[in-house]
């Protein structure tokens, strides 16, 4: 019998934490139990795994005791990393030291790794992700950024598969990952069956649409941070790059490289997505067309709207307007 393993992490976590063990422990079991139904023998052993005989989430509303001590297993087919506390890897201490390094071991054993949220954080610090891509929640894009530049970041994903490791997006999208999982390490009847089950959408591929657009200032830059105010302030008026760097007193090119080093895009992508998001906003709560929309942000050509919106969110302005509306939701 082949096996995976959901890690408990052990330090800051939280109840999404504990709903990614007890939904991934769920699923997977009930997946062997379906097979079971289908006369075949279970395919996988399925273990909570930790460091610690007990762990508490949310100020000790649950404590969790783990099935087994990490070092009661040799081998492992598939390793689950929920969400920690995790931000660096100078937050890696005494149990997750002893977790990382637990991962490392098995994907040399020919384990493979999957990261749910925040847990990129862990995985990343392993060291497993250096030059691969993978996504975490879209709010922790920044601070992951900034920790592991080494790592190709897709915020926008929900899901990345690359060389055995996969990573999801933010909060209970675990549940599309682990649906995928399902998928590959049983069989598309056997995923289709669980997401009819649990009642997952199986076909979620971004977390686009859910990110709320901050811009990154958690930087020492005060004219980009300056910079940064004034397009906020003022998305609705046409900004150039040129006015900017007048504004500011700074030589173009310098600007333009000041502001990607600060934030980690472009002052025209800041621009876009400060606009994206203040459309967001008028097409959640008014009555506005598309159109009216398009005019309060600062856009005058609607094909160049839709295409910088379709781009930021993964949906048309309709679309978005169809999903998010409550005057054109119907329940």
């Amino acid at each position: 019998m082949k096996h995976i393993t959901i890690l408990v992490p052990d330090g800051p976590v939280n109840m999404g934490t504990i709903a990614t063990i007890t939904g991934a422990y769920e699923i997977f079991k009930e997946a062997n139990a379906y097979w079971n139904r289908q006369g075949k023998e279970t395919p996988y052993r399925i273990q909570a795994a930790g460091v610690s005989k007990k762990v508490a989430f949310g100020n000790g509303l649950v404590l969790l005791q783990p099935e087994v001590h990490i070092t009661g297993i040799r081998k492992t087919n598939l390793v689950i990393v929920p969400p920690s506390g995790i931000r660096h890897r100078d937050d890696v201490r005494k149990g997750n030291k002893e977790l990382v390094s637990w991962i490392s071991k098995q994907h040399k054993l020919g384990a493979e790794i999957a990261s749910s949220c925040s847990g990129a954080f862990m995985l990343a610090a392993s060291g497993l992700l250096d030059g691969k891509t993978c996504s975490t929640h879209w709010v922790h894009a920044d601070t992951f950024r900034q920790a592991f530049p080494e790592v190709h970041l897709r915020e926008d994903r929900i899901i990345t598969d690359e060389s055995g490791i996969y990573t999801n997006g933010g909060a209970y999208s675990f549940l599309n990952l682990v649906i995928y999982l399902v998928e590959k390490y049983y069989n598309r009847q056997t995923a289709i069956y669980c997401s009819k089950m649990f009642q997952i959408d199986p076909d979620r591929h971004a977390q686009s649409a859910f990110a709320i657009f901050s811009g990154q200032k958690k930087h020492n830059d005060e004219v980009i941070l300056k910079a940064q105010s004034y397009i906020e302030k003022n998305y609705q008026d046409k900004i150039s790059i040129g006015f900017l760097s007048d504004r500011f007193n700074i030589g173009r090119r310098n600007f333009d490289r000041r502001f990607i080093k600060a934030t980690g895009i472009t002052p025209l992508d800041y621009m876009q997505r400060v606009k994206v998001e203040a459309a967001k906003k008028h097409l959640e709560n008014s009555r506005k067309t598309v159109n009216e929309v398009m005019y309060d942000v600062g856009y005058t050509d609607t094909k160049a709207f839709r295409e910088v919106f379709q781009r930021v969110t993964g949906l048309s302005p309709l679309g978005y307007k169809s999903r998010y509306n409550r005057e054109t939701v119907k329940i």
